[in-house]
């Protein structure tokens, strides 16, 4: 394994109760968290119905990240690009970049929630084709063209920006799900993604056979695609011991999946789990399962894992979630940083070599232990001073020098 990229992405999925004000800023801090801890990227998206996601701006919300963080990239996750007129996408796009420092990552896609495109007046038919439209327009935008355009939802004439964007190539992503759509779209522009239905699994499944659409839409298109710009999400709760996380996290998650999989967005095949062990066995511990509730070594499995059954990826996204409570959430997070992140790319390898080495040659070493109380026994006031410590370490040094303390006490 190369080494990854480390992520997180907040919908956000927040049960409906508490103030919408300091949902926002708790969001806030745990954006500024994450930046502190050096994880690579935050993403958040774009949603207008549904009561539990309530960003309707992920620009906004990036901006105001932005003065709190200082080198964690910045995504859409993403913008729904069909909901927008794509020279205002632009421009808003670019000013974000110059807020964060150039630390911008811009995520489409074409619109997750029937509700809004419902609400919009937007026949789902029609939003991959548009989303597909409006990239093409964005990039020849970004490269600085001037471009003329009649599509049946917008007009451009003679449109152009008159700010680049602050870095000379901004990253793109489209959100993919199971559907080759996402992967094709990427590949026909030689742009990034970011797997959204890994989070199940069938997505699990299917991620072997997702990048070959990407590389054949890519070679039809004259385009390349890299994996490092692959970037896959997993579910997790992490903590101490499994028994912490499950206790963590089993309420938490029984009602996101009953009130919000099952209950709000009536997934197909989905249906409400009985109880919070129905909802643990079910979701982490049962083949095939799509999320990790237990410790560092068990995510550090589970990324390995999916890792080699994909074919390799750039960069593991966590989704956020309210699981268990802020504290045990933040704490998880942390521990992800600490012990996850090090170990999944090598960071400590080196140390342990190094501990390795010392342990199976420490009789290399005995030598210059001598030769440092030899020093010490050539010196009167050293010498007196070990005849009257009572420290077992002096004294066992002094031992290993027994021939010159002898002549030193004769003497």
């Amino acid at each position: 394994m190369h080494r990854l990229g480390f992520g997180a992405f907040l919908a956000p999925h927040h049960p409906i109760g508490e103030h919408p004000m300091l949902q926002f800023r708790r969001d806030l801090k745990f954006v500024q968290h994450l930046d502190e801890l050096g994880f690579d990227e935050f993403w958040c998206g774009e949603h207008h119905s549904s009561g539990w996601e309530m960003i309707a701006s992920p620009e906004m919300f990036l901006a105001a990240a932005g003065e709190h963080t200082k080198r964690i990239k910045l995504a859409t996750g993403v913008v729904s690009l069909p909901y927008h007129h794509p020279y205002n996408v632009a421009q808003r796009m670019v000013q974000l970049d110059y807020m964060t420092g150039g630390r911008v990552i811009f995520g489409s896609g074409p619109g997750a929630l029937p509700s809004d495109a419902h609400t919009l007046g937007i026949d789902p038919m029609v939003q991959r084709d548009r989303q597909d439209e409006a990239i093409g327009i964005i990039r020849r935008l970004f490269k600085g063209e001037r471009v003329t355009a009649k599509s049946e939802w917008f007009t451009l004439k003679d449109a152009a920006l008159q700010l680049l964007p602050l870095q000379e190539d901004m990253l793109f992503a489209v959100a993919s799900q199971i559907s080759p759509s996402g992967m094709t779209l990427a590949g026909k522009y030689g742009i990034g993604i970011i797997s959204l239905g890994s989070q199940s699994s069938a997505g699990l499944t299917a991620l072997p056979t997702q990048w070959g659409f990407a590389e054949t839409a890519a070679e039809k298109h004259g385009q390349t695609v890299d994996r490092k710009n692959w970037r896959v999400l997993l579910n997790w709760h992490i903590a101490e011991t499994r028994e912490q996380a499950i206790e963590q996290a089993r309420h938490g998650l029984l009602r996101w999946h009953n009130e919000y999989v099952n209950g709000t967005l009536q997934l197909p095949g989905s249906v409400p789990f009985t109880s919070p062990e129905d909802a643990i066995e079910k979701t982490a511990f049962s083949p095939g399962s799509a999320a990790v509730i237990g410790t560092p070594d068990d995510l550090v499995k589970m990324i390995k894992s999916v890792y080699e059954k994909s074919g390799g990826f750039g960069t593991v996204v966590g989704f956020v979630h309210d699981w268990a409570n802020i504290e045990n959430t933040f704490r998880s997070w942390d521990l992800v940083a600490r012990y996850v992140v090090p170990e999944v790319n090598g960071y400590v390898r080196k140390l342990r070599a190094s501990q390795k080495f010392l342990i199976d040659n420490r009789s290399m070493f005995q030598r210059a232990g001598q030769a440092v109380m030899a020093k010490i026994m050539e010196n009167d006031a050293a010498a007196e001073a070990l005849k009257v410590t009572s420290s077992p370490r002096i004294a066992a040094a002094s031992a290993a020098v027994p021939d010159l303390a002898k002549a030193r006490a004769s003497g």
